[in-house]
Protein backbone atom coordinates (compact mmCIF):
# COMPACT_ATOMS: atom_id res chain seq x y z
CA UNK A 1 0.00 0.00 0.00
CA UNK A 2 1.07 3.54 -0.53
CA UNK A 3 0.22 6.70 0.34
CA UNK A 4 -1.12 10.06 -2.09
CA UNK A 5 -0.94 13.65 -1.33
CA UNK A 6 -1.69 16.43 -3.55
CA UNK A 7 -1.66 20.31 -2.28
CA UNK A 8 -2.99 23.31 -3.46
CA UNK A 9 -4.24 26.83 -2.56
CA UNK A 10 -7.86 27.03 -2.91
CA UNK A 11 -10.57 24.23 -1.63
CA UNK A 12 -12.69 23.80 -4.66
CA UNK A 13 -9.09 23.38 -6.19
CA UNK A 14 -8.32 20.37 -3.92
CA UNK A 15 -11.87 18.96 -4.35
CA UNK A 16 -11.79 18.83 -8.03
CA UNK A 17 -7.72 17.42 -7.70
CA UNK A 18 -9.46 15.06 -5.49
CA UNK A 19 -12.44 14.19 -7.81
CA UNK A 20 -9.66 13.20 -10.28
CA UNK A 21 -7.33 11.17 -8.54
CA UNK A 22 -11.03 8.65 -7.63
CA UNK A 23 -11.96 8.51 -11.25
CA UNK A 24 -8.18 7.81 -12.79
CA UNK A 25 -7.70 5.35 -10.34
CA UNK A 26 -8.73 2.77 -8.19
CA UNK A 27 -7.63 4.75 -4.88
CA UNK A 28 -9.05 5.48 -1.67
CA UNK A 29 -9.75 9.09 -0.25
CA UNK A 30 -8.69 9.34 3.24
CA UNK A 31 -9.45 13.15 3.82
CA UNK A 32 -8.48 16.75 3.35
CA UNK A 33 -5.80 18.50 5.55
CA UNK A 34 -6.00 22.48 5.97
CA UNK A 35 -3.22 23.84 7.67
CA UNK A 36 -4.22 27.54 7.01
CA UNK A 37 -3.28 30.36 4.91
CA UNK A 38 -5.31 28.74 1.85
CA UNK A 39 -3.10 25.44 1.81
CA UNK A 40 -4.82 22.25 1.13
CA UNK A 41 -3.63 18.65 0.82
CA UNK A 42 -5.86 16.02 -0.25
CA UNK A 43 -4.71 12.19 0.96
CA UNK A 44 -5.01 9.04 -0.55
CA UNK A 45 -4.41 5.50 -0.13
CA UNK A 46 -4.05 2.75 -2.15
CA UNK A 47 -1.86 0.08 -3.97
CA UNK A 48 1.71 1.85 -5.19
CA UNK A 49 0.62 2.03 -8.87
CA UNK A 50 -2.56 3.19 -8.47
CA UNK A 51 -1.79 5.77 -5.89
CA UNK A 52 1.38 6.86 -8.51
CA UNK A 53 -1.20 7.63 -11.53
CA UNK A 54 -3.95 9.38 -8.78
CA UNK A 55 -1.37 11.90 -8.17
CA UNK A 56 0.27 12.35 -11.48
CA UNK A 57 -3.18 12.75 -12.61
CA UNK A 58 -4.08 14.89 -9.57
CA UNK A 59 -0.99 17.06 -10.15
CA UNK A 60 -1.92 17.68 -13.28
CA UNK A 61 -5.36 19.07 -12.97
CA UNK A 62 -4.27 21.23 -9.70
CA UNK A 63 -1.35 22.96 -12.25
CA UNK A 64 -4.19 23.86 -14.22
CA UNK A 65 -5.88 25.59 -12.00
CA UNK A 66 -2.68 27.34 -11.31
CA UNK A 67 -2.77 25.90 -7.91
CA UNK A 68 -0.29 23.18 -7.29
CA UNK A 69 1.98 24.01 -4.56
CA UNK A 70 3.15 19.94 -4.18
CA UNK A 71 2.60 16.80 -4.76
CA UNK A 72 4.16 13.36 -2.60
CA UNK A 73 4.11 9.26 -3.02
CA UNK A 74 5.18 7.69 0.08
CA UNK A 75 5.35 3.49 -0.95
CA UNK A 76 4.83 1.20 1.96
CA UNK A 77 4.45 3.99 5.12
CA UNK A 78 5.33 2.13 8.05
CA UNK A 79 2.16 1.66 10.52
CA UNK A 80 3.61 4.75 12.93
CA UNK A 81 3.56 7.22 10.52
CA UNK A 82 -0.43 6.69 9.71
CA UNK A 83 -0.91 6.66 13.42
CA UNK A 84 0.32 10.14 14.26
CA UNK A 85 -1.30 11.48 10.97
CA UNK A 86 -4.44 13.28 11.83
CA UNK A 87 -5.88 11.17 9.07
CA UNK A 88 -5.55 7.89 11.42
CA UNK A 89 -9.38 7.72 12.61
CA UNK A 90 -10.45 7.97 9.26
CA UNK A 91 -8.09 4.81 7.83
CA UNK A 92 -10.21 3.10 10.76
CA UNK A 93 -13.26 4.08 9.16
CA UNK A 94 -13.28 3.08 6.03
CA UNK A 95 -14.18 -0.06 4.41
CA UNK A 96 -13.45 -2.13 1.25
CA UNK A 97 -16.48 -1.51 -0.69
CA UNK A 98 -16.34 1.36 -3.30
CA UNK A 99 -19.27 2.54 -5.55
CA UNK A 100 -21.03 5.35 -6.86
CA UNK A 101 -23.52 7.32 -4.27
CA UNK A 102 -26.54 7.19 -4.33
CA UNK A 103 -27.10 10.51 -5.10
CA UNK A 104 -24.60 10.63 -8.14
CA UNK A 105 -26.87 12.17 -10.61
CA UNK A 106 -26.69 14.98 -8.90
CA UNK A 107 -23.92 17.54 -9.24
CA UNK A 108 -21.77 19.37 -6.42
CA UNK A 109 -20.57 23.18 -7.09
CA UNK A 110 -18.05 25.24 -4.95
CA UNK A 111 -17.53 28.84 -4.91
CA UNK A 112 -14.53 30.05 -3.44
CA UNK A 113 -13.89 33.98 -1.96
CA UNK A 114 -11.91 36.31 -0.25
CA UNK A 115 -14.07 37.53 2.72
CA UNK A 116 -17.21 35.77 4.51
CA UNK A 117 -19.39 38.60 2.95
CA UNK A 118 -18.78 38.07 -0.37
CA UNK A 119 -19.86 34.31 0.03
CA UNK A 120 -22.78 34.56 1.92
CA UNK A 121 -23.82 37.19 -0.78
CA UNK A 122 -22.86 34.55 -3.44
CA UNK A 123 -24.30 32.17 -1.83
CA UNK A 124 -27.63 34.03 -1.97
CA UNK A 125 -27.51 34.83 -5.14
CA UNK A 126 -26.57 30.59 -5.91
CA UNK A 127 -30.20 30.09 -4.29
CA UNK A 128 -32.83 32.31 -6.26
CA UNK A 129 -30.46 31.82 -9.48
CA UNK A 130 -31.16 28.01 -9.34
CA UNK A 131 -33.35 24.71 -8.24
CA UNK A 132 -30.16 23.96 -5.92
CA UNK A 133 -29.29 23.41 -2.52
CA UNK A 134 -26.96 25.23 0.25
CA UNK A 135 -25.06 22.48 2.24
CA UNK A 136 -22.27 23.68 3.84
CA UNK A 137 -19.61 25.63 3.84
CA UNK A 138 -15.59 25.40 4.43
CA UNK A 139 -12.80 27.99 5.93
CA UNK A 140 -9.33 27.37 4.92
CA UNK A 141 -7.58 30.17 6.57
CA UNK A 142 -6.22 33.97 4.43
CA UNK A 143 -9.43 35.03 4.60
CA UNK A 144 -10.31 32.03 2.18
CA UNK A 145 -14.43 31.03 2.11
CA UNK A 146 -15.80 28.33 0.22
CA UNK A 147 -20.00 27.47 -0.04
CA UNK A 148 -20.94 24.36 -1.36
CA UNK A 149 -24.31 23.59 -3.36
CA UNK A 150 -25.88 20.06 -4.69
CA UNK A 151 -28.32 20.17 -7.66
CA UNK A 152 -28.42 18.90 -11.13
CA UNK A 153 -25.96 19.59 -13.15
CA UNK A 154 -27.35 22.51 -15.41
CA UNK A 155 -28.48 24.01 -12.32
CA UNK A 156 -25.79 23.80 -10.25
CA UNK A 157 -23.59 25.52 -13.54
CA UNK A 158 -26.64 28.33 -13.52
CA UNK A 159 -25.94 29.11 -9.98
CA UNK A 160 -21.97 28.74 -10.13
CA UNK A 161 -22.47 31.69 -12.56
CA UNK A 162 -24.87 34.11 -10.62
CA UNK A 163 -22.18 33.59 -7.52
CA UNK A 164 -19.55 34.80 -9.52
CA UNK A 165 -20.67 37.96 -10.72
CA UNK A 166 -22.06 38.56 -7.04
CA UNK A 167 -19.03 37.60 -5.73
CA UNK A 168 -17.03 39.87 -7.84
CA UNK A 169 -19.78 42.78 -7.15
CA UNK A 170 -19.68 42.49 -3.47
CA UNK A 171 -15.62 41.48 -2.73
CA UNK A 172 -12.99 39.11 -4.26
CA UNK A 173 -13.84 35.98 -6.14
CA UNK A 174 -11.01 33.48 -5.75
CA UNK A 175 -11.93 29.93 -7.62
CA UNK A 176 -14.78 27.88 -8.45
CA UNK A 177 -15.47 24.47 -9.39
CA UNK A 178 -18.64 22.56 -10.35
CA UNK A 179 -18.48 18.45 -10.41
CA UNK A 180 -20.69 16.37 -11.94
CA UNK A 181 -21.77 13.25 -10.37
CA UNK A 182 -19.29 12.62 -7.56
CA UNK A 183 -18.07 9.55 -6.39
CA UNK A 184 -18.82 8.71 -2.76
CA UNK A 185 -15.71 8.46 -1.36
CA UNK A 186 -15.81 12.34 -2.02
CA UNK A 187 -19.04 12.91 -0.83
CA UNK A 188 -18.31 11.97 2.32
CA UNK A 189 -15.62 14.26 2.72
CA UNK A 190 -17.67 17.19 1.88
CA UNK A 191 -19.50 18.49 4.95
CA UNK A 192 -22.89 17.75 3.38
CA UNK A 193 -23.85 14.36 5.11
CA UNK A 194 -26.10 15.81 7.81
CA UNK A 195 -28.23 17.93 5.71
CA UNK A 196 -29.41 14.81 3.88
CA UNK A 197 -30.73 13.12 6.76
CA UNK A 198 -33.06 15.94 6.77
CA UNK A 199 -33.65 15.74 10.46
CA UNK A 200 -36.21 17.93 12.06
CA UNK A 201 -35.08 21.79 13.34
CA UNK A 202 -35.48 21.96 16.77
CA UNK A 203 -36.35 24.99 17.66
CA UNK A 204 -35.78 26.14 21.79
CA UNK A 205 -38.92 26.05 23.05
CA UNK A 206 -38.91 26.37 26.41
CA UNK A 207 -40.71 29.42 27.19
CA UNK A 208 -42.87 29.68 30.11
CA UNK A 209 -45.48 31.78 30.52
CA UNK A 210 -45.91 34.18 33.46
CA UNK A 211 -47.28 32.96 36.16
CA UNK A 212 -50.06 34.55 37.14
CA UNK A 213 -51.86 34.68 40.71
CA UNK A 214 -55.13 33.15 40.91
CA UNK A 215 -58.11 35.08 40.97
CA UNK A 216 -59.40 35.04 44.87
CA UNK A 217 -63.16 35.75 44.28
CA UNK A 218 -65.18 37.57 47.25
CA UNK A 219 -66.89 35.60 50.19
CA UNK A 220 -70.18 36.01 50.35
CA UNK A 221 -71.66 37.09 53.83
CA UNK A 222 -73.65 34.64 55.59
CA UNK A 223 -77.30 35.26 55.67
CA UNK A 224 -79.23 35.07 58.63
CA UNK A 225 -82.36 35.36 57.27
CA UNK A 226 -83.96 32.87 54.93
CA UNK A 227 -83.98 33.15 51.29
CA UNK A 228 -87.22 34.12 49.59
CA UNK A 229 -87.92 34.01 45.78
CA UNK A 230 -90.43 35.85 43.91
CA UNK A 231 -92.35 35.81 40.75
CA UNK A 232 -92.80 38.55 38.51
CA UNK A 233 -96.54 38.86 37.00
CA UNK A 234 -96.84 40.07 33.50
CA UNK A 235 -97.76 43.79 33.02
CA UNK A 236 -101.27 43.11 31.94
CA UNK A 237 -102.13 41.21 35.28
CA UNK A 238 -99.91 43.58 37.81
CA UNK A 239 -102.28 45.84 39.86
CA UNK A 240 -100.47 49.25 40.66
CA UNK A 241 -98.38 49.71 43.30
CA UNK A 242 -98.30 45.56 44.14
CA UNK A 243 -95.69 43.76 44.55
CA UNK A 244 -94.36 40.83 43.33
CA UNK A 245 -96.18 37.63 45.11
CA UNK A 246 -93.46 35.02 46.65
CA UNK A 247 -93.34 31.57 45.38
CA UNK A 248 -95.14 28.80 47.04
Amino acid sequence: MALGLVATQSFPAIVGTADMMLKSSAVTLVGYEKIGGGHCTAVVRGRIADVRLAVECGADTAEKFGQLIAKLVIARPLPNLDAVLPIGSRLAQLTAERGYSRMSNLAVGLLETRGFPAMVGASDAMLKAADVKLVGYETIGDGLCTTIIRGTVSNVAVAVEAGMHEAERIGELHAVMVIPRPLDDLEQTLPIANYFLEQPIQLPVALREKEQEPVRLPQLEQVSEPLVYVEELPLSQRVPNQAPRPLP
